[in-house]
């Protein structure tokens, strides 16, 4: 952080000689102290100011610690802001428990050691710099990534536009070359020109040179466009994790078509596309079976066939899985035929009467480009649900799915007559690790931890991060001493294994309370949910490092 930008920290306390022994145990270069003495002027300081941490004292007239905690957790600007809740009251469990429950992240009890107020301050603002840190290190990548992707754009554009260029005729002549051999040799000069500048520091005398290269570069990718009409949207993998159209792939092509005539005339249409490799199958059987066998980038149907029609080869596809673009090519039809097996999944139409060199390559192109956005969308909608119900840092599913996946085994235990256990799991002392070795070892714990946790059940039991440094595991058709069989052999594992973290080596113990239910008595995924908890509660009361059932 620079000077310009000092870290700022609230103290709370309506005892003016509390707030200056504070504000002197804490003052040091680089951090602003500032102060409040009641909850309704904290509560105005946090919306003008951006706060690493805020120490807040319970015990005040009006409005206490715990009022202010919760109005700051519903609001979206101050939820996230860290809160460490100073008092002089109760040490009691239930008391601490509050608190947590309301937002803090920690509780130090009056009269403060200096010493742990430093310490534990000062691991609030290392997160705080970090932070910020991160949020310009991800700044400076977004506008590289804009910028690629400007680049990127510029050259679909250029390829899309068509030139005129009387001077093609003099470069082909010259070079004796193709606009298919001429691909590859654009593609490295234009990605090398793009790496120059990515890279940075090029001499000033050499800048404008480079605009030139680039700019003849992107002249003959022009001409290459005019004389290649189709494209194949496949993107390749390029600088910086971006992609650039790959201009010369091969599109393999599976035309179903039982006239020899009408193959013939496709053949003689693409016969100047060489990167075009057209097959041939007769019968929609034959078809599958070629399916079944290779690849294919494209399919050509004709509607009415020896063993069936094109809806039929549609609805057997649609049943397997099979998401390769079909083209309906037909000398048999109408408007209405062509209504229906678009509806059915076509990519798209063309009666044989207007079939041409330039409508089947523009057709071809526009299917290939339908399919490839179809393709993406279906991997970000998988991304977006894998995201809705894996929890981020350990991978293992989340509270929600947890929650979901509950009530479908309460409902199978009603209904199929079923056991079921749930255990929930507690890391012993781990606030401890993330006070002495920061927060970054209490992650790499939590994901070694999951990782343990999965390896150690079974295929069909559900495990989940519950919160926090808490787990839950579902058990179907498992009774409550199997489950402590399960619990307790994964509990001693946990024991023996030694958690690492740079050079510093951790031992960590875990508590776990287990629940069951069973056909013969009623009971929701609350309930379950609660007897578990209690039992995790007497785990820790006893000592810790132990299985408790409900």
């Amino acid at each position: 952080m620079s000077e310009e930008e000092p870290i700022k920290i609230l103290v709370v306390d309506d005892r003016p000689e509390n707030l200056l022994a504070i504000e002197g145990v804490l003052d040091r270069p680089g951090l602003t102290i500032i102060s409040a003495t009641s909850g309704n002027e904290a509560l105005g300081l946090v919306l003008e100011h951006h706060f690493a941490l805020i120490l807040l004292d319970v015990q005040m007239p009006g409005m206490d610690g715990f009022e202010v905690a919760e109005l700051m957790r519903g609001s979206e600007k101050t939820r996230h802001i860290p809160i460490i809740f100073v008092t002089a009251i109760s040490k009691e469990e239930t008391h601490v428990f509050t608190g947590y429950e309301k937002g803090a992240v920690d509780y130090l009890f009056k009269p403060l050691d200096p010493i742990i107020l430093r310490g534990k301050v000062n691991i609030f603002v290392e997160l705080f710099q970090r932070r910020k840190q991160l949020q310009k290190n991800n700044a400076k990548l977004n506008e590289m990534v804009v910028e690629l992707e400007r680049v990127n754009q510029q050259i679909r554009e250029q390829q899309k536009s068509i030139i005129e260029e009387e001077r093609l005729k003099v470069l082909l002549q010259m070079a004796g070359a193709t606009a298919h051999e001429l691909n590859q040799p654009l593609m490295v000069l234009m990605g090398n020109v793009q790496l120059m500048e990515m890279d940075g520091g090029i001499p000033s005398h050499l800048t404008e040179r480079i605009n030139r290269i680039s700019q003849a570069a992107n002249r003959i990718a022009d001409i290459v466009k005019k004389i290649q009409t189709l494209r194949h949207d496949e993107p390749k993998n390029y600088a910086g994790g971006k992609t650039i159209l790959n201009l010369d792939q091969p599109v393999s092509i599976l035309s179903i078509d039982d006239r020899d005539n009408d193959f013939t005339m496709l053949q003689q249409a693409l016969s100047d596309q060489p990167e075009l490799k057209l097959s041939r199958a007769k019968r929609i059987d034959e078809a599958m079976d070629r399916i079944d066998k290779g690849r294919f980038d494209l399919i050509f149907l004709e509607y009415i066939l020896p063993d069936g029609n094109g809806l039929e080869f549609l609805e057997s596809i649609n049943s397997k899985g099979v998401d390769t673009p079909v083209v309906v090519i037909t000398s048999q039809g109408d408007e209405l035929i062509a209504s229906r097996m678009i509806q059915a999944g076509a990519s798209d139409y063309l009666p044989k009467a207007k079939l041409s060199n330039k409508a089947l390559l523009r057709i071809i192109s526009n299917a290939l480009e339908k399919a490839n956005l179809k393709r993406e969308m279906r991997i970000a909608q998988q991304k977006l649900t894998e995201m809705s119900i894996r929890d981020e840092l350990t991978g293992m599913f989340n509270r929600r799915y947890f929650q979901e996946s509950l009530e479908r085994e309460i409902s199978g235990v009603h209904r199929y007559k079923h056991s079921l256990a749930l255990c929930i799991m507690d890391l012993d002392h781990f606030k401890l690790v993330n006070d002495s070795y920061g927060h970054l070892c209490g992650d790499e714990v939590l994901q070694e931890f999951g990782k343990i946790l999965s390896e150690s059940i079974r295929k069909y039991d559900v495990a989940c991060r519950y919160g926090g440094e808490e787990f839950a595991v579902l058990l179907p058709d498992t009774s409550i001493d199997e489950a402590m069989v399960l619990c307790d052999r994964f509990r001693e594992r946990i024991s023996k294994h030694v958690f690492t973290y740079n050079r510093v080596k951790l031992h960590i113990t875990t508590s776990v309370g287990v629940a069951a239910c069973s056909a013969q008595k009623e009971i929701t995924g609350q309930q379950l949910v609660d007897l578990a908890d209690k039992a995790l509660y007497q785990a820790k009361k006893k000592g810790r490092n132990q299985v408790v059932t409900a």
